[in-house]
């Protein structure tokens, strides 16, 4: 296995990644792990907002909008 983690919010448009960990603490954490980011989870980073923040990734079927402080909290392996 590839050690090689980036932070969600690196991972270039129309890239796959797998989630390996969430560095976010207390709420944000909560939520991330609530909206499906848990261990081996597959995301595509879909596209950028005009102004470059949000991002929409899609993560198990569902398309959601992650800021670039929340995506930096998620590391993934890219694949």
């Amino acid at each position: 296995m590839s050690k090689n983690l980036i932070p969600l919010n690196q991972l270039p448009t129309g890239s796959f990644g797998k989630v390996k960990k969430i560095t976010a603490e207390g709420v944000i954490r909560r939520r991330l792990l609530d909206l499906g980011l848990i261990y081996n989870t597959s995301v595509v980073s879909l596209m950028k907002s005009p102004s470059g923040d949000p991002t929409a990734y899609e993560i198990r079927g569902t398309v959601i909008a992650l800021r670039i402080d929340e995506a930096s909290n998620i590391l993934v392996e890219s694949i």
